[in-house]
């Protein structure tokens, strides 16, 4: 896990939007976009579309069109990797 992907699953325990992760991880947008990518293809984080509470499934065709309007959270898989770390 890189250190953006363990900042970004930090801000995680909770439903969170896009816009909001972006302030307090401070990351720039693509690498937020990355970071999101590689943690829902690794099943460590869900999204959650048009609101914080409707599950969707990650499609990665579609995840570019959506993806800053998605809503977040880390699954149990990722707390355990992020607290193991």
């Amino acid at each position: 896990m890189t250190n953006s992907e363990f900042d970004i699953l930090d801000e995680l325990y909770f439903v969170t939007s896009f816009r909001d992760l972006a302030q307090k991880t401070s990351l720039p947008v693509p690498a937020l976009e990355n970071g999101l990518r590689t943690l829902l293809e690794q099943d460590y984080v869900k999204c959650f579309y048009p609101d914080p509470d409707t599950e969707l499934a990650y499609e990665v065709t579609s995840f570019g069109a959506i993806g800053r309007d998605c809503y977040y959270l880390a699954t149990k898989a990722g707390l355990l990797a992020h607290n193991s770390r």
